[in-house]
């Protein structure tokens, strides 16, 4: 019994402000724009400018605006923009013209940190698995849209 309670203190001590440290440093992250990815990861953002649809999304949903409502308008944001409705996501084709389309952060997160850090690799997510794709390639939406998923989609 008195090994767990040795235990649960030096949980208290090391775990809890470790996990603690790795939510603010989330919570830090802020986006970015391809654009800056481009910088250090040149062949990745060319090959994602060519191929890449979502480097491009902004003008599908541009194309439909005059045809749904604007709640409509603005719900398409969330997939076809990058970082809606998160800490330094797009806001508006003014205020944030650099995250409107879908960019290497929807799927990588947010940049600053591993830009910040000099491309520290634990500040963003590259072991990507097509479940990270589920996000806007939901059953629901591949039906809708007949648009299914491919993992790195013609960015790398």
């Amino acid at each position: 019994m008195k090994y767990f309670a040795v235990l649960f203190v030096s949980m208290l001590f090391y775990v809890v402000p470790a996990i603690h440290a790795t939510a603010q440093a989330n919570e830090d992250k802020i986006y970015v724009g391809s654009e800056v990815c481009k910088e250090c990861h040149e062949g990745e953002y060319s090959t994602f400018k060519k191929y890449a649809k979502k480097s491009t999304s902004f003008k599908s949903i541009i194309a439909m605006k005059t045809k749904i409502t604007t709640a409509e308008f603005e719900s398409c944001f969330e997939c076809h923009t990058t970082g809606y409705g998160e800490k330094g996501g797009f806001v508006s084709e003014e205020k944030t013209p650099e995250l409107k389309n879908a960019g290497c952060e929807v799927c990588h997160g947010p940049g600053s940190l591993h830009v910040d850090t000099g491309g520290d690799p634990d500040e963003i997510y590259y072991n990507l698995d097509i479940n990270d794709c589920t996000k806007c390639h939901n059953e629901s939406r591949v039906k809708a849209f007949n648009f299914k998923p491919l993992l790195f989609g013609g960015a790398h």
